[in-house]
């Protein structure tokens, strides 16, 4: 896997979604980005997600730039509301 960088915002999101008490640790976003089980693209961007339990999956936003991946924000989502 091309090496990682995550943008400020994202970050931050380690905090923010440990204060919802989902505890994400780095590895989770990029076992996300190298294997995950559903994705979808949007521009230059990817959404790539993977299932945490039987309700919330992850889901994190990339890029590649100059073969580096750069992670923007990464958030739960709700399963149902991507059909998985």
């Amino acid at each position: 896997m091309a090496r990682v960088r995550f943008t400020r915002h994202a970050e931050e999101k380690f905090e923010a979604v440990h204060s919802y008490g989902f505890n994400v640790p780095r590895s989770l976003v990029e076992r996300a980005i190298s294997a995950p089980d559903h994705t979808a693209r949007r521009g230059v961007q990817t959404f790539s997600t993977v299932i945490l339990d039987d309700k919330f999956g992850l889901r994190v936003v990339h890029e590649e730039r100059k073969g580096i991946i750069v992670v923007m924000p990464f958030y739960p989502i709700e399963r149902k509301r991507i059909g998985l």
